[in-house]
């Protein structure tokens, strides 16, 4: 299993190939291809690359595939015996990003394609079971 820990947004978060994620707005039209280049961490065929913050030459690729807006957040506060109240609300503009493959030193260790064969191929393998007649 390949994965990688990406920074973006002020946070940070771990991306598989193949699996979409809901993340801080990206400035970017949808269906537009988006590269992220704040790796932390690459682990491919347990094999683990650390950046220091982060990997020379190491990107994440994909596509944003819409964007949307978060739940609601109700922020309330109150002051008691004084009568001051403040009641706001809040929505957090998201992205919807589609992980597409993971590079590094200009090569793809994973891609969308490669994950998506090897779960049919995983479903396709028969399993022999043994009946036990009683």
């Amino acid at each position: 299993m390949t994965y990688a820990i990406i920074e973006t947004g002020g946070k940070q978060l771990k991306v598989e190939p193949g699996r979409f994620y809901d993340i801080e707005l990206l400035h970017a039209d949808p269906d537009s291809d988006y590269t992220i280049d704040k790796v932390l961490l690459v682990n491919h065929n347990d094999e683990i690359t650390v950046g220091q913050p982060y990997i020379d030459g190491a990107t994440v690729e994909g596509t944003i595939i819409q964007h949307l807006r978060g739940k609601k957040v109700i922020v309330y506060k109150m002051q008691p015996k004084k009568k001051t109240r403040k009641k706001r609300g809040h929505r957090q503009e998201l992205t919807r990003f589609m992980v597409n493959s993971i590079n590094m030193g200009g090569s793809a260790l994973a891609s969308e394609a490669e994950t998506t064969e090897d779960t049919t191929e995983e479903a396709a393998v028969a399993v022999p079971v043994e009946v036990v007649a009683e």
